[in-house]
């Protein structure tokens, strides 16, 4: 007991800290603001609670923005109050905890909008340095959806604490953001913009726009500001806006319009003059401005200006553009770093576009290889060649409703949709091609009529609507380099297939027994049957193949495009235009003209964004002209069909 009462001694000689009381004396000083506050007014009292470094501001302020903010109606004192059961427990503004009090007891104060936002704005400092990490986030998000002046100075107090390396660095962003649009010295302004070196995201572009808006002006000599050029009549801005700009600035009075002018001119006709000129005379528009400017000067009629005098102010008033921003030497740095931005993101642009252009190449040197193998290595104009595209990717789609792994869906979907066009490929070829061969024109009409034919039953099985081809989880979204470069994972994984394939077919066509009797047919049947070889036999395989490499490019593009019984058509256009283009025969060519009509196409949907159907025409264009020069393609074919 005596060890007890020591302690309970000791404790009671220890200094008792003090009660806060610098925010309590703020608010007494200003009550009658605080109770009836007003944005013009109250901003200053609210910057110095929040300057206070009183411990009970940042409750105060809460308090205040949540309606929390009480008079207590016995004694008028002003509490801080949260909600306990049916009633509030109290505190004092100095922090003492003051009991409870019944709603009705107390009277809340309720600021307005702008007097919430000043608070709220008020409160960032305290937010930015609050022990959650969330909550500071969310105060870097509100400073950067609402950047003012206020912010600044408590964002930058917030950087000497901040220990997370992800919030400091964008802490660290914004406070160069707020610096160049906000910071009162010019140096450190430019130093800010400087700082952003290369970098092209849309929030730096965002933060330097407002730096270099400008507004037009008229003035009688030289405009005051910060000029950006000056204005020429008739060249940089029509004789129209520019008088709206001088009646705007109160520098000239409202156009006169021939009507206005007729009716007053008829209002005002008194012993058959007007003005003292006669009615007679008023036949020339001259006369007729004479007489209103009489009567203006009269008071007859308001003030307006005639053609005339439109034209004498005009000549007698200069027109500019002149910054928002006042400083010259910031406005310049700003520009600097905007053209250097743009140049960046100018070749980012041409990266980008370079990108889609050998992503589309890559689907369209997927959907010619098989063409070219049966065009080139047989001769055959396949016009149904589109549909073994459609079977492909109707066949993936039919695999995906029994097998709800995406990624396992597609593996088994890819070697049976060659399976399944494989066989159909070569069923074709025994019924149909093979009684066609030395006839393109026969053989051209009989697979556009069995084109048609697949089509209907396409969509007698499947329906007119468009069938869901669903990519694997890991194939969603994008690979970002920056705000201007991306390219989807989908597209990535047909750029890779379509290297994968162009590796399959060399090997195929070089190192196998089956590549080297089609190339021995190619170039010389006859020789080649003498060899021992059958022609019969080897254009089925390279029939059957060519299709079956159809029906994988099918379920590949099915994964990008929607899965109709059209979908082929979209296709058989591109690669024809890709075979005939590249060199029939030959997959080195075939590439290389799925590479040039990939590119020559989004060029021209770049160059002419609001018509894609141009983009086809200007191609076909392009290849009828390409062809005169060049009938071969880009890289010839020896053999047989170089020959036809």
């Amino acid at each position: 007991m005596r060890l007890t009462a020591l302690l309970l001694a000791a404790l009671c000689l220890l200094p008792v800290p003090a009660l806060s009381q610098e925010a309590a004396r703020i608010v007494e000083e200003n009550r009658d603001q605080i109770e009836k506050p007003s944005r013009q007014t109250i901003g200053p009292v609210i910057a110095e609670l929040a300057g206070s470094g009183d411990a009970m501001a940042d409750d105060i302020l809460s308090a205040w923005a949540d309606k929390r903010l009480v008079i207590r109606k016995s004694d008028d004192a002003m509490f801080v109050a949260v909600p306990e059961g049916d009633g509030f427990a109290l505190t004092a503004l100095d922090g003492t905890p003051s009991g409870t009090a019944a709603k009705g007891d107390l009277t809340e104060l309720k600021p307005n909008a702008g007097v919430r936002g000043l608070i709220e704005t008020a409160l960032v400092q305290f937010t930015l340095s609050d022990p959650d990490p969330s909550r500071r986030a969310e105060a870097l998000t509100s400073i950067a959806r609402d950047p003012t002046a206020e912010a600044l100075e408590p964002l930058r107090a917030s950087l000497v604490t901040e220990q997370d390396p992800t919030l400091k660095a964008q802490k660290e962003r914004l406070e160069r953001f707020l610096t160049l649009r906000f910071d009162p010295d010019p140096a450190a302004r430019i130093a800010a913009i400087e700082s952003l070196g290369a970098d092209i995201s849309l929030d730096t572009r965002a933060a330097l726009n407002p730096l270099v808006t400008t507004t037009r002006v008229a003035a009688v000599g030289e405009a005051e500001g910060n000029i950006a050029r000056e204005l020429t009549v008739g060249r940089d801005l029509t004789e129209i806006e520019a008088y709206d700009l001088l009646v705007a600035a109160g520098l000239a009075p409202a156009r006169l319009t021939l009507e206005e002018q007729r009716a007053a001119l008829v209002a005002n006709i008194v012993n058959g003059t007007v003005g003292g000129i006669p009615v007679a005379e008023l036949d020339r528009q001259e006369a007729r401005d004479r007489a209103y400017t009489a009567l203006e000067v009269g008071g007859t009629v308001p003030t307006a200006a005639t053609d005339d005098e439109v034209a004498a102010a005009l000549a007698a008033h200069r027109f500019f553009d002149v910054y928002a921003e006042p400083d010259a030497t910031v406005t310049l740095a700003a520009t600097q770093a905007l053209e250097s931005i743009d140049r960046k993101v100018a070749a980012m642009q041409a990266a980008d576009l370079g990108l889609d252009a050998l992503s589309l190449a890559a689907i369209y040197f997927l959907a010619a290889i098989g063409l070219a193998i049966t065009f080139g290595v047989m001769g055959v104009i396949n016009m149904a060649h589109g549909e073994f595209i459609t079977i492909g990717a109707y066949t993936g789609f039919v695999v995906q409703l029994f097998v709800p792994d995406y990624t396992l869906s597609i593996l088994i979907a890819l070697p049976l949709a060659f399976a399944v066009t494989f066989g159909a490929g070569v069923a074709m070829e025994r019924l149909v091609i093979r009684h066609l061969y030395k006839r393109p024109l026969e053989t051209l009409l009989a697979t556009f009529g069995i084109s048609i034919a697949l089509q209907q039953i396409l969509k007698n099985v499947f329906g007119t609507q468009a069938r869901p081809l669903t990519a694997p989880g890991w194939l969603d979204g994008a690979l970002e380099f920056n705000d201007v470069v991306s390219i989807s994972y989908i597209r990535i994984a047909i750029f890779v297939l379509a290297l994968i394939f162009l590796a399959f077919f060399l090997y195929l066509m070089k190192r196998t027994r089956l590549g080297l009797e089609v190339r021995a047919v190619t170039q010389n049947p006859a020789m080649a049957a003498s060899m021992g070889i059958n022609p019969d036999r080897i254009n089925m395989l390279t029939f059957g193949l060519g299709s079956g490499i159809a029906g994988i490019a099918g379920v590949a593009i099915g994964l990008y495009a929607k899965v109709t019984s059209e979908m082929g058509a979209d296709y058989i256009v591109q690669s024809f235009m890709t075979v005939v283009v590249g060199g029939v025969g030959n997959v080195w060519g075939t590439l290389a003209g799925a590479t040039m009509i990939g590119s020559l196409q989004k060029v021209i949907e770049f160059l002419n964004p609001s018509n894609t159907l141009a983009a086809q025409t200007y191609m076909i264009l392009f290849i009828i002209l390409f062809i005169q020069f060049r009938p071969r393609g880009i890289i010839a074919l020896r053999g047989r069909a170089a020959g036809d």
